[in-house]
């Protein structure tokens, strides 16, 4: 490898982990108490789900609750009161961290210490039930606060309160009051509340993808995503923004964070891309959009995408065969308008000697991609996302030792079985807090009326349905996770469109692509912001950039509740044309947003684009006039799509030609 390629190498951010730091201290470990509990706690969370994979699964309250217990008590060691990080010196507060750690393990040792008497006395409830159950409510909803921000608390709060007072309330939200002995039955002593879906899938399979993706990461996966990126498009005309995409595509996928993917492949990306002429905000936002992708990119989607294969009850490889098209379609808009970008600007290409070389970095770390392609083959036999996820942590560790560039030593892998636990903190806590949400809409039946509210606004107009359901995604995302507004959305509103006759998948895939775009939607775009750090940009032109770059995630979910062949719903020819008409769609809508083909686009030109994507989203327009009904069927749709599409063209590299012959030498 050149001098020149070694300095477009990318190099992964060394953090040591707690117990790295431990080991690298001098004084002995024991004067380190706090750091030594969250280290053990961590390797011990994910030493348990390991065990739970290869032994079975344990009863369900027990396998859930100890899981949330461990993680609850982790939150309030890593996010304590008082202090701005977990490792400032203690003070006063840190004695409530400390009780609340210590209550937290008190609930957990009642609940599991005669099991078979605490299942038994559900809907007969003691006093001490009673007391328990209110307490693990109060240290939820304080972890939550903690952990996911005063938003999902007030909302969580509120259903509380509807549920225990619904006769002082008004509306849909006016009914009969519960009492809190029904409440703490449903929501502490059942899997209907706090252990509901959100918290098994959390604890089932999310848990065991995240440990997956903190070995990947630390076996040197991420310098080979994007050495391997850089390498197939680097040269070519917007290369480093390219590279972005795939990269982040490929890192995604499998971290499932927006926010870690910016930091880890931005870091990299977002000055090279800076190096050869794009504008800082719009380095940021191609990093925010192509990071942000990775939640709804297969085979490990999002949190999400697990919570929807159990609401829907059925295999999780049936959500991730519907969700790859557009997740494709999205990654692909992206990567025309950063080619469209660099055309108008001219910007220069960087030469291949100073790119890493394909086939070094394949076999540096091509064997890597051997755990993901166990992940999809064991989903298409029929295993569960548990096992898959077991075995390709097994194979992980297994391959990373062919190499020496992505060997680990014991230190490494326990490091990333602590890390693993760490990240997956946030995600547990807003899952059981969404359990709180469930419940009460259960108990309350405030589902139904809400239901019946959406279909009464939107006057049995689907549309208006879908438009209420975006705009409260939105609202929602701006303080919640995205499987906190999926969840919330799925208890409340996809009831609505699936009576309206939205295909179900559908209706889960809209709430969840809505439920996730606050990350580069402002005011409030996380990975915008992120990325808008690095770039060095300011944060809200970032955002609205991001907000555009990203206009397949707002355009996607109603082509596929209009059009469901893009979910493999249908007719095989349905599909085909859905597919293939999203990808044209899609690059027409780029032309109409970027004003830029081969040359520069003027408006008539961009508003006949927008026609042409109209055309390849809809399944076939329905007009009517002066009482005549005509129905254009799908395939008419798509073949005038496709006559605007090739003849514009055509027309256009044409007239470029004609340009470029007619300039002056």
């Amino acid at each position: 490898m050149s001098a020149d390629t070694q300095k477009l190498e990318y190099q992964e951010e060394k953090k040591q982990s707690v117990l790295e730091w431990l080991l690298s201290q001098e004084k002995g470990l024991l004067r380190y108490p706090l750091e030594l509990a969250v280290c053990f706690l961590s390797l011990s969370l994910s030493i348990y789900h390991l065990f739970v994979a290869y032994a079975g699964s344990l009863e369900a309250h027990a396998f859930r609750s100890t899981h949330l217990a461990f993680v609850m008590i982790l939150c309030f060691l890593l996010r304590p009161l008082g202090r701005k990080k977990w490792t400032d010196p203690k003070n006063a507060w840190f004695g409530v961290d400390l009780l609340c750690a210590l209550l937290t393990l008190a609930v957990q040792v009642y609940t599991l210490w005669d099991l078979e008497a605490f299942i038994f006395r559900r809907g007969d409830l003691n006093q001490l039930d009673i007391w328990a159950g209110t307490v693990m409510l109060i240290l939820l909803l304080e972890a939550t606060r903690r952990a996911v921000g005063w938003a999902m608390v007030i909302i969580a709060g509120f259903f509380i309160l509807q549920t225990a007072f619904s006769d002082h309330f008004v509306g849909i939200f006016y009914g009969p009051p519960s009492s809190w002995f029904t409440m703490i039955d449903y929501l502490f002593m059942r899997e209907n509340g706090i252990y509901s879906i959100p918290l098994m899938v959390m604890a089932t399979y999310i848990f065991l993808f995240i440990l997956f993706g903190a070995i990947l990461v630390r076996s040197g996966a991420g310098r080979f995503f994007i050495n391997v990126a850089l390498a197939l498009t680097g040269s070519k005309v917007g290369g480093p923004a390219k590279a972005s995409v795939v990269s982040s595509c490929l890192m995604a996928s499998v971290s499932g964070s927006a926010v870690a993917n910016v930091v880890t492949t931005g870091s990299f990306t977002i000055p090279l891309m800076k190096r050869i002429g794009y504008r800082d905000y719009f380095a940021g936002a191609v990093e925010a959009c192509a990071s942000s992708g990775g939640q709804i990119m297969p085979p490990v989607m999002g949190a999400a995408a697990f919570v929807i294969a159990e609401f829907l009850n059925v295999p999780y490889l049936k959500v991730a065969i519907a969700g790859i098209f557009p997740a494709l379609i999205y990654f692909f808009s992206i990567f025309v308008m950063v080619h469209f970008e660099a055309r108008r600007r001219n910007l220069p290409t960087i030469s291949a000697t100073e790119l890493p070389n394909f086939k070094e970095e394949v076999k540096r770390g091509g064997h890597l991609f051997i755990s993901i392609a166990i992940i999809i083959v064991l989903l298409i036999i029929g295993y569960t996302p548990m096992f898959a996820a077991f075995w390709a942590i097994v194979s992980i560790l297994v391959l990373s030792f062919l190499r020496p560039e992505t060997r680990m030593s014991p230190v490494g892998l326990l490091s990333a079985l602590e890390e693993g636990a760490r990240m997956a903190v946030s995600v547990s806590v807003a899952c059981a807090a969404a359990g709180i949400i469930i419940g009460c809409v259960f108990v309350s039946g405030l589902g139904l009326k809400f239901t019946n509210l959406i279909v009464s606004l939107a006057g049995g107009i689907l549309p208006i349905a879908l438009i209420l359901t975006m705009i409260a995604s939105l609202i929602l995302g701006m303080g919640l996770t995205t499987t906190a507004v999926y969840i919330t959305l799925a208890a409340l509103v996809i009831p609505a469109l699936t009576k309206m006759g939205v295909v179900p998948i559908a209706a889960h895939l809209f709430a969840f692509y809505f439920g996730l775009v606050s990350a580069i939607t402002p005011p409030v775009a996380l990975a915008s912001f992120a990325a808008a750090g690095i770039s060095g940009s300011n944060p809200m032109q970032t955002g609205f950039h991001s907000l555009r770059l990203g206009i397949a995630k707002y355009i996607l979910p109603f082509v596929f509740v209009y059009a469901p062949g893009m979910v493999f719903v249908g007719s095989w020819d349905k599909i085909v044309l859905s597919i293939v008409g999203g990808f044209a769609g899609i690059y027409a809508l780029t032309v109409t947003t970027e004003g830029w083909c081969i040359s520069k686009v003027g408006w008539p030109v961009r508003i006949l684009m927008a026609l042409c994507a109209l055309l390849f989203f809809a399944p076939g327009l329905k007009l009517a006039a002066s009482g005549l009904n005509l129905n254009m069927p799908y395939w008419l749709t798509h073949l005038l799509a496709w006559i605007l599409l090739i003849g514009f063209t055509l027309t256009h590299r044409a007239r470029y030609r004609k340009s470029i012959k007619e300039a002056p030498a």
